[in-house]
């Protein structure tokens, strides 16, 4: 198990490789929303599979959708995307993030 002070020197690390790129004013742009996309993914996990699955078996139909696939994903939101943080990739990130 990961203690404190190493997660945080980690996430110190991580802001030390930003800082080439970004100004320190900027971080929290770049920081807070992958921090949150991050959160997400890792609360959407155990049920991804199946997700993406009951999504293409009623992808025309859309009320389906709304009904069902909540259920499956055990939360009152998923993601049906194929893509994650770890597969998004250096060229199209925009593009990525938005579909």
């Amino acid at each position: 198990m990961v203690n404190f002070s190493s997660m945080a020197a980690f996430i110190w690390s991580v802001a030390d490789l930003l800082r080439g790129d970004f100004k320190q004013s900027e971080y929290g742009r770049v920081i807070l929303p992958f921090t949150l996309l991050r959160r997400l993914e890792c609360v959407l996990e155990p049920t991804r599979e199946a997700v993406i699955e009951e999504c293409e078996k009623h992808k025309k139909n859309p009320f389906m959708l709304e009904q069902l696939v909540p259920l499956v994903a055990k939360q009152s939101f998923f993601n049906s995307s194929k893509l994650t943080l770890s597969n998004l990739g250096a060229n199209d990130t925009r593009q990525n993030l938005e579909t």
